[in-house]
Order: structure tokens, then C-alpha cells, then sequence
């Protein structure tokens, strides 16, 4: 079999500014059943310096989105009680707790530049769809506010995350958005969660459950980027 590395799937991680343009910012589940420890089935066992860095780098971030009345939407993932999402256990259930944001984020949950909006599956975009009246909550926010750019974060880099960005991208391409010219992914300010293989095989699961940090946390953001997403280095 072949092997390779990470250099084999190289990234182009560049500057991006935001206050120059219209830009809006886009949190993904930052909520305590992904990103506090011991909050829930897929939160992380204990301190994580990845996941803690992506939420110090994601509050500066709305801070200053906010300060500058730039608008800010959040998903929260909030599941019925009952209805699990396979092939993950129940997770983030309305009323656990483990849907609202991080407490480091909650500040949001008051703010006038902030939209709030809760999903019941992995892809945000599709969560977003009014099941009854078929309009998208994400196509009405960067229409009305003649959006530019969106800067995109949050957890996980290649669950959630991608699948936002990968579906966002086909919606701007379709002409949905017709303002709307840059998808931006932050590397900083998003994180995966770490199941190596041998972790796994003590455990006890399939080997198909292993998750490497590293690789899959690369591979999302190869994938975005093969999409047509701007990744970005830094950004303010």
C-alpha cells in the first residue's frame, strides 16, 4: 500500500481581513456537549488546548465583529430528546445543556449583532431550511445583509464545519447568495476531537471509529480548500 504524508496534501494558508469588507462571521457548535469537558458523550474527557484555543481565538473574533456592528451567526446543534443522530449517540439534547454555547460564548446569546440558530443535523445549511415554507435562515442572513465574505469556525473541522462550507459553496455557485464572493475557513479557531487507533482498540469499537486529530483535522481542511474555500492563517 502507499503511503504519504500531510506534505502530500498541502495547504495555502493565507492573511484575511475582515473590517475592510461586508463579512459576516459564522460560529459552528461551539456548545458544551462539543467543546466542555465532560459535558456529554462527544464533548472532550478533559482540558484540551485545541478546542480551549479555538474558543479564546472565536470570542476575540465576535468581539471585534461585534464592535465593528459586523453581524455574526451562530449554530448551536439541539436535538429532540429521543431522536439520536446516527451513527452518534444522543448528544446536545434541548434541555441537557449541552446545546447552549460554551460560557466563554454565552455573552452572545445578548448580543444585537448576534443570530442564534438551532439544528437538528450535521449540516448547518441544511439544518437552516424552514421544512415547512423551504426558505434557508443562512441564504435570508448573507442576502440581507449583502454579505461579501464569510468567515466561517467552530467544531468539527471535518464534520460540521465542512459540511457547511462544502454545501455553502455549491449554494454561491448555484446564485443564491449573489452578493456573496469569499468562503473563509480560520485554521486557528477550529478543532476536531482525537480517537487514535489504538484508543479505539482498547476500547473495544471498530476500527472505523478511529479519528486521528491531525489527519482529519488536515483533511477537512484540504477538502474545503479543494472546494474552492479560502483558508486563512490569521484574521482580524
Amino acid at each position: 500500500m502507499d503511503t504519504f504524508s500531510l506534505a502530500d496534501l498541502p495547504l495555502d494558508l493565507v492573511p484575511f481581513e475582515a473590517a475592510a469588507r461586508s463579512v459576516g462571521l459564522v460560529v459552528v457548535d461551539e456548545v458544551n456537549g462539543f467543546a466542555t469537558a465532560g459535558c456529554g458523550p462527544l464533548a472532550p474527557v478533559g482540558p484540551d488546548d485545541r478546542i480551549d484555543r479555538m474558543i479564546a481565538e472565536t470570542d476575540r473574533l465576535a468581539r471585534a465583529f461585534e464592535g465593528r456592528g459586523q453581524p455574526i451567526l451562530l449554530f448551536l446543534d439541539s436535538h429532540v430528546p429521543g431522536k439520536p443522530e446516527p451513527p452518534y449517540p444522543a448528544h446536545c439534547e434541548m434541555g441537557s445543556g449541552q446545546e447552549n454555547l460554551v460560557p466563554a460564548l454565552a455573552w452572545l446569546e445578548r448580543s444585537a449583532q448576534a443570530t442564534l440558530l438551532r439544528k437538528d443535523c450535521i449540516n448547518g445549511f441544511v439544518g437552516a431550511i424552514d421544512p415547512v415554507s423551504g426558505r434557508n435562515a443562512v441564504v435570508d442572513w448573507v442576502n440581507g445583509h449583502r454579505l461579501e465574505a464569510v468567515l466561517v469556525v467552530g467544531i468539527c473541522t471535518d464534520i460540521c464545519v465542512m459540511d457547511f462550507v462544502l454545501t455553502l459553496l455549491s449554494a454561491r455557485n448555484h446564485g443564491l447568495m449573489p452578493s456573496l464572493a469569499d468562503v473563509v475557513v480560520f485554521e486557528p479557531a477550529c478543532a476536531t476531537y482525537d480517537l487514535p487507533r489504538a484508543t479505539v482498540d482498547a476500547l473495544g469499537l471498530p476500527a472505523t471509529a478511529a479519528h486521528p486529530r491531525t489527519l482529519t483535522h488536515h483533511m477537512g481542511l484540504y477538502l474545503m480548500a479543494s472546494r474552492g474555500a479560502l483558508l486563512a492563517a490569521t484574521a482580524a
